[in-house]
Order: structure tokens, then sequence, then C-alpha cells
């Protein structure tokens, strides 16, 4: 009998209901390692993409997450990462370890497209946060692809 394996820290991901947008919800790793966590990442989006085929990302390994703690977001363009499966794609926005929980759990709901309070919509806290994802599916297009038909992402089996 094969049982699950099950992490010390659960992958903290959100997800659109429908995938197919520029950004399709977030990830928010727990440390600035990502390749470290990726397998975990890929293991929960099993599920719901299929088997795991490509991962494409719109930043280079020299480039540093931007920082979400300060306004200094705004010069730099957000990490987007695109996880291809055999039946879906999801556009994940990236956001950086370090990032205050109470900015990074807007940041989850808000690109996934989930609901706020509207206690938590009249706040600076969620128009920055608004602003952040706005400027990750405006800026992130041109290097990571969209969602594509079934049948253009389907890759044929290798013999």
């Amino acid at each position: 009998m094969t049982t699950a394996r099950r992490t010390a820290t659960p992958v903290r991901l959100t997800l659109c209901e429908e995938l197919g947008q520029r950004v399709d919800g977030a990830w928010w790793p727990h440390t600035n390692r990502l390749a470290t966590e990726l397998p975990e990442l890929v293991g929960v989006l099993r599920g719901r993409l299929g088997e795991v085929v490509d991962i494409s990302v719109n930043w280079s390994l020299s480039e540093n997450l931007p920082d979400l703690n300060s306004r200094h977001w705004q010069n730099k363009h957000q990490h987007l990462m695109a996880i291809t499966g055999r039946d879906a794609t999801a556009n994940l926005l990236v956001i950086p370890s370090l990032t205050p929980s109470t900015l990074a759990g807007l940041l989850l709901r808000i690109a996934a497209g989930l609901s706020l309070t509207e206690a938590h919509q009249d706040t600076p806290l969620f128009r920055t946060a608004v602003e952040i994802v706005d400027a990750a599916r405006a800026d992130g297009a041109p290097k990571v692809p969209a969602a594509a038909p079934k049948e253009r992402r389907r890759r044929p089996a290798r013999s």
C-alpha cells in the first residue's frame, strides 16, 4: 500500500476555479530557494493540471524576486511561473517568501479571484495587493505563455 507523502509545511497556493488567465493564482513559497519547494508544488498541482510536462518563468536566474515590503516593487516586473500539465496550464504569481503574511494572504486571494470582505477591500493594503496583481497580469504575458487549448498543450508520448 502506498501512502501520500505529507510535507512538514503546507504548499501555500491558490488557483482560480477556471484556468486560462494571465494570472490563474499565486504561490507563496516558504523560502527563497524555489527549487527545493518546487517538487511539492508540482505534486499539489498534479491533480488539477495532470502530469506536469513543462515549467517556464519570466525572470532570469540572476534576478531577485521583487521586494513587496516597499513601493520599490513598482520598478520591477512581477515574477510569474507557468506550470503546464497534460490537461491544463496554470500561470502563477510567485509571492516572495519574505512578504508579510497579511499582504501575501491578500495576494493569494486576489490572484485566484477569491472573494474578500468589504472590510478587507477598504484598506490601503488591499489596494496595494490589487496593484501588484494587476501589474503581474500586464507585465508577465509576453514571456509566460497563456493557457493554450488542450489539443495544443498535449505533447506526444515518448517511446
